[in-house]
């Protein structure tokens, strides 16, 4: 494109004789620098200053695309920034503004996770404070409600005795997971996995169990377990179980951990000996239950 120029001016210098009388007439609404008595070497510096007037526009014109593309560069290194803090915030939202801090790294945004991201130990900052304003149901609180699962415990997981929350008992598949737990609390725990599963569906595959029903006292205690009443489960990510009482958790865990405590769950890495893998229905979803005569 930028040869156009000179070989206008030797197509010009060629056909000068001819142009000599045609372009007094095509220039009569310029200056008139051309005239009848006009010589050839007018006729050439009017050509001249017409191409150089051209040669300006092209080169212009050539600036804008350099610049256009500039821009372009720009925009999308501004789009890839854009989707990257996107990522970030929806991130941020799902986590309830909670941050858990991986063992020597940075945390992936979800959708980019491997399976090995979800099982990496986190430090969970305040993690005392997570279940507020949810409140836990106590022994004392359940076994004043709903009754003693059994006379008699043991450290070692019994059958229910009951007889109405032995009605309420159900063995039902829940997501990834097969659980024994009273009626409302399958059908809330399905609403849990159900949100994990649209939010982060290889982590909701990966979901596996280390308990639910289990009437025992809590060992080391003569208190009655909340596993007891069918109000608890155990959650492990693969088949990598969650360390008692090391004051952190894996990283999975913290990402389901946001679902249960909106459906109302409490989460065991609350506790001052800390139990991540462990979930539990709020004395306030009790009480909810109790109250629509669910329980």
């Amino acid at each position: 494109m930028r040869l156009l120029p000179a070989i206008i001016i030797a197509v010009a210098l060629l056909i000068a004789p001819v142009l000599w009388i045609v372009l007094p007439k095509a220039f009569s609404g310029r200056p008139q620098m051309l005239g009848p008595d006009a010589d050839m070497r007018s006729i050439v510096i009017a050509i001249e200053d017409i191409i150089l007037e051209n040669m300006d526009r092209e080169s212009t014109v050539f600036e804008l695309q350099d610049s256009i593309e500039a821009l372009n560069e720009t925009i999308q290194k501004l789009n890839t920034r854009v989707q990257k803090l996107e990522a970030e915030v929806a991130q941020a939202i799902m986590f309830g503004g909670r941050t858990s801090v991986p063992q020597g790294g940075s945390r992936a945004p979800i959708g980019e996770m491997s399976a090995s991201d979800y099982t990496q130990v986190v430090e969970w900052i305040d993690r005392t404070a997570f279940n507020k304003p949810l409140t836990v149901a106590s022994p004392r609180f359940l076994t004043e409600l709903l009754g003693p699962p059994r006379q008699v415990l043991t450290d070692d997981c019994q059958p229910m005795q009951n007889p109405d929350l032995k009605s309420k008992l159900r063995v039902e598949q829940v997501g990834p997971i097969r659980v024994q737990m009273l009626e409302p609390a399958i059908e809330s725990l399905r609403r849990v996995f159900g949100e994990v599963e649209k939010v982060d569906p290889k982590l909701h595959d990966m979901i596996q169990t280390a308990g639910s029903l289990c009437v025992r006292r809590i060992r080391g205690s003569t208190s009655v377990s909340t596993h007891s009443f069918g109000l608890s489960v155990d959650l492990k990510i693969g088949d990598r179980l969650d360390a008692f009482t090391d004051g952190t958790t894996q990283l999975g865990l913290t990402i389901m951990a946001d679902f249960f405590h909106e459906e109302g769950w409490i989460w065991g890495a609350g506790f001052r000996r800390e139990d991540s893998m462990h979930f539990e229905v709020s004395k306030e979803k009790v009480l909810e239950w109790r109250a629509a005569g669910l329980l």
